[in-house]
């Protein structure tokens, strides 16, 4: 072509055009709730972006003060609470997080082992009671495998957070689940498992307001179908919206320490159950291996078991419960029960009914 010259020295090949990332709005319930959205197959929701609760005063919303405490340094303790009397004590304790165990619950409640006994709102009316407690307190929750396909999982979702829990987590287990420390669990599809997850992410991005409900994806599938196909379920989960992965049944030191750096950079639960899968890591060893989170399903019942067996074969033997109540009377008995709280609130209505007790 005329006054055209190519010059091969300083030609150069075009730079590849990066592809637009694929931006879909993630669904929510009649249109309600916050608008997240869909990149390239992974949930995004900017408001629950862990950079925002990096800094500011502590909320009073528990689950608001349970993101801060996930985005801040440190590992979240929370010890297993099986009804109000254990609630109490972990309070009275400084504990400032609270685990409400399935199992616990479940035999607290029922008197009956962690094996699908247990309904919603057999643990709603659990968490009702505890998170009344001190309604700032975090409490985390079991829900089990979410108690039957997506709607009810939803409720599931629903129900929790008008009880003022502050976050649950929701297995891959079959309907018929059991505690996950014992032999024999079998485990859904991936796909079921992530209807659940997906399901659980809409309810709470649904609850008109906005709400900071955790979402925490656990996964019984090591025991199973080994540790990759755990860790792999999990980065699913987290792409579907969970905010904390669990993996059940980590028996090793190692084991867990690969299991975090893998699902990095979200968080990782770690549980703890003496005599159990995963080994008796202390709150010390666990943050120092990378988890965020740590419980203790079975400190308050099996304490509770033992502690009440050893009352009742005293009784029995010796005809009096004096040895085993330790000079603790009624009045110091309700007193870890709240009882100073309810005398100075009727006090400070204008009541005498407690001005003597």
């Amino acid at each position: 072509m005329p006054g055209f010259e190519w010059n091969r020295e300083t030609e150069t090949t075009p730079a590849p055009v990066a592809a637009e990332p694929t931006v879909v709005p993630a669904p929510t319930l009649n249109g309600h709730g916050d608008a997240p959205s869909i990149v390239d197959g992974v949930y995004y929701n900017a408001r629950l972006d862990p950079k925002n609760f990096l800094e500011g005063p502590i909320s009073t919303n528990p689950a608001t003060r349970l993101r801060q405490m996930l985005a801040r340094p440190g590992i979240v303790v929370a010890p297993g609470i099986c009804d109000g009397i254990s609630a109490r004590c972990a309070l009275e304790a400084g504990f400032d997080c609270l685990y409400q165990s399935g199992a616990a619950t479940t035999a607290s409640r029922l008197g009956m082992p962690d094996v699908a006994i247990a309904t919603l709102n057999d643990f709603v009316q659990s968490a009702q009671m505890v998170c009344s407690m001190d309604p700032t307190v975090p409490v985390i929750a079991d829900a089990d495998t979410g108690f039957g396909g997506p709607a009810m999982v939803a409720r599931t979702v629903t129900q929790y957070a008008r009880a003022g829990v502050a976050g649950m987590h929701i297995e891959d287990q079959v309907q018929t689940k059991r505690c996950g420390h014992l032999m024999g669990k079998q485990v859904v599809s991936r796909e079921e498992f992530l209807q659940r997850i997906r399901a659980a992410v809409i309810a709470r991005d649904s609850i008109p307001g906005g709400s900071d409900f955790v979402i925490i994806g656990r996964t019984d599938s090591a025991q199973v179908l080994g540790m990759d196909e755990a860790i792999t379920r999990l980065k699913l989960a987290a792409d579907a919206g969970a905010d904390v992965c669990f993996i059940e049944g980590v028996k090793t030191a190692e084991l867990l320490t690969s299991t975090i750096a893998a699902l990095a950079p979200k968080p990782v639960l770690v549980n703890v159950i003496s005599g159990g899968l995963t080994p008796s890591f202390t709150c010390q060893e666990a943050e120092a291996l990378g988890a965020k989170i740590i419980i203790f399903s079975l400190v308050s019942c099996v304490a509770a078991v033992h502690g009440i067996r050893e009352a009742m074969r005293s009784l029995k033997k010796t005809g009096t419960d004096f040895t085993s109540a330790r000079g603790m009377d009624p009045k110091a008995f309700f007193e870890v029960m709240g009882l100073n709280e309810v005398i100075t609130l009727d006090a400070m209505a204008g009541g005498k009914a407690f001005e003597l007790v």
